[in-house]
């Protein structure tokens, strides 16, 4: 049985991901490692059935020893690294957080998977891995830095961050990057576009929009709004995902992408209309420092040689979405309350 471990799988990707991997791989056993920070949520994974399948360990992937035992306990073939602090508003206030989950918490996991992989663990010029395992790394865009107003993102382009949280998603990139031209790990890093979908921790634009207009609260848009992003549905992400991690050529970066670019501006009056508010509820706010300005991804490199391409419209995915959000009242109001910590102690203590 491969044995697939997902690190912050009740977050908001990586527990889309959990699902589609138990839907699509009935012969695969996924363990789900989160340390449940802020935005790790189990609720969002309480409509899976298959325990058989499914394992959760509350851990933190910094913890060397811990990771440790669960290689050995679950002999675990591939690792999806979903496991980041990704708020950039939260690495202006908080960036050694950020340095230390997203850089060395990544190193330990390579460090334990090159461990138990290596063919001949204790022979340092040993490149032979156990057959069909994998290393995937899950980046962002914005390890690229900004465009300007023409230009897409390209693998081979330099990284160039301009945040605490872009520079260390960028650094953990290159980590992983160090240990498959050094150590022979078969990696691969996915770099995607802005995510969207059900199940988004509510300070992130989308889900943060949706919920003020619905108690008639002031919808905060940075600068003048106009900052462009490339948008990409959950499912999307995480079907790209899955290709990578079974087609995906050794070493090799693949951008994500939706192919989507809009304005943040045009988003929040796309929500407005939608749920039939009034656009007096904008209110324009400083800009946060460094907001890159653009983001546009190129995905051409997924879609011709791993035959991957998006399958939603940005109508079809904002749609589901909006309605995803008004039909889960309950599930925005246990993370304002802070209840969905109370349901890992009571379904965990």
């Amino acid at each position: 049985m491969k044995t697939v471990l997902v690190t912050g799988g009740a977050g908001f990707i990586g527990c889309n991901f959990v699902k589609l991997m138990l839907a699509h791989h009935p012969s695969y056993r996924i363990i789900n490692v989160d340390a449940l920070t802020y935005a790790g949520n189990l609720e969002n994974l309480k409509e899976i059935t298959d325990k058989g399948r499914y394992v959760f360990i509350k851990a933190d992937i910094r913890d060397k020893e811990k990771m440790d035992e669960i290689f050995k306990t679950y002999e675990i073939t591939s690792v999806v690294n979903f496991a980041a602090e990704s708020h950039v508003d939260r690495s202006i206030e908080e960036p050694e957080i950020f340095l230390l989950t997203n850089v060395i918490g990544t190193q330990v996991l390579l460090d334990v998977a090159k461990k138990h992989w290596k063919a001949h663990p204790n022979d340092k010029y040993c490149k032979t891995y156990k057959p069909g395992v994998k290393f995937l790394q899950v980046s962002t865009d914005e390890v690229y830095g900004a465009l300007g107003e023409t230009g897409l993102f390209v693998e081979t382009m330099p990284l160039m961050p301009n945040s605490p949280y872009s520079a260390s998603k960028a650094s953990a990139d290159m980590v992983v990057r160090a240990y498959h031209e050094t150590f022979g790990m078969p990696v691969n890093i996915t770099r995607c576009s802005n995510n969207y979908g059900p199940f988004q921790f509510p300070e992130k634009l989308i889900p943060l929009m949706i919920n003020n207009c619905l108690e008639e609260k002031e919808l905060p848009v940075y600068g003048d709004g106009m900052q462009v992003r490339d948008w990409l549905h959950v499912t999307d992400h995480c079907s790209a995902i899955d290709t990578v991690l079974h087609k995906g050529v050794d070493g090799e970066v693949y951008n994500i992408g939706g192919n989507n670019e809009k304005a943040n501006i045009e988003i929040v009056k796309l929500i407005i209309k939608t749920l039939g508010k009034s656009e007096d509820l904008i209110k324009y706010v400083k800009d946060r420092p460094g907001h890159d300005k653009r983001y546009a991804i190129d995905n051409t490199k997924i879609t011709t040689q791993l035959d991957w391409e998006p399958s939603y419209t940005f109508e079809q995915g904002m749609k589901e979405t909006i309605e995803w959000y008004l039909n889960h009242p309950d599930w925005i109001e246990h993370i304002i309350l802070g209840d969905y910590v109370k349901y890992y102690q009571k379904m965990y203590h």
